[in-house]
């Protein structure tokens, strides 16, 4: 899909029916049109008019705060989780167009072929949405990943679980629910090859993609 040739009223319209509050699959829904903002935005497309078209939904920031915005954002972040950066928990990445991309190990997160948080993992999680609480002009796209071991249906089906449950927890922690989507890619898009298992730990994942809003000019 180019978002660069679809009309704003159609993605309008898909967005509002995807956030419709009696669809018991808003999130995932929501996680495609998302998903897809964050694409172009990453690929550096249709900046100006993605972000206004989300940015009536939460207000946006002035484009040329973003940079700023963002580079305080992930300075709390490092600050929060300084102990989890450390031990390899979790790691932060910086994408194009000032996306902050969080990503949560599966070691750490989730038992083998289970989509519960583990309990000891509460406490990161907290540090994470305590400060993503306060950076409220950002949409929160969470996607997960498994290795290529397995059946391939299953490891989607695990991956859109999993990435449920973290958008749960946040959710329930109190951030607003139209900020949260959710997408499970499954095998399809590794960091690494699956020969090792290193590798497979790396693909074994959970991404918190941060997306700026653009505010309307």
């Amino acid at each position: 899909m180019n978002i660069k040739h679809i009309s704003a009223l159609l993605v309008v319209g898909v967005f509002a029916t995807s956030c419709a509050t009696d669809d018991p699959n808003r999130r995932a829904k929501a996680g495609a049109v998302i998903g897809a903002i964050a694409g172009a935005a990453v690929g550096n497309q249709a900046k100006n008019k993605n972000g206004k078209l989300i940015g009536a939904a939460i207000g946006g920031i002035a484009g040329y705060k973003i940079g700023q915005y963002q580079d305080a954002q992930q300075k709390e972040l490092e600050s929060a989780l300084a102990d989890e950066l450390a031990a390899n928990m979790i790691d932060i990445q910086r994408l194009e167009n000032d996306v902050l991309r969080v990503n949560l190990s599966s070691e750490a997160s989730f038992d083998v072929n289970k989509a519960d948080l583990k309990p000891p993992f509460y406490p990161s999680l907290d540090k994470l949405a305590e400060v993503v609480a306060r950076y409220d002009q950002t949409l929160i796209n969470v996607i997960g990943h498994t290795d290529s071991t397995g059946d391939q249906a299953y490891n989607q089906t695990l991956s859109e679980r999993r990435s449920g449950a973290v958008a749960s927890y946040f959710a329930n922690g109190g951030i607003s629910d139209n900020r949260l989507s959710t997408e499970g890619r499954g095998e399809t898009s590794p960091r690494a090859d699956n020969d090792t298992a290193q590798s497979r730990r790396l693909n074994r994942r959970v991404e918190i993609d941060l997306i700026p809003v653009v505010k309307e000019e």
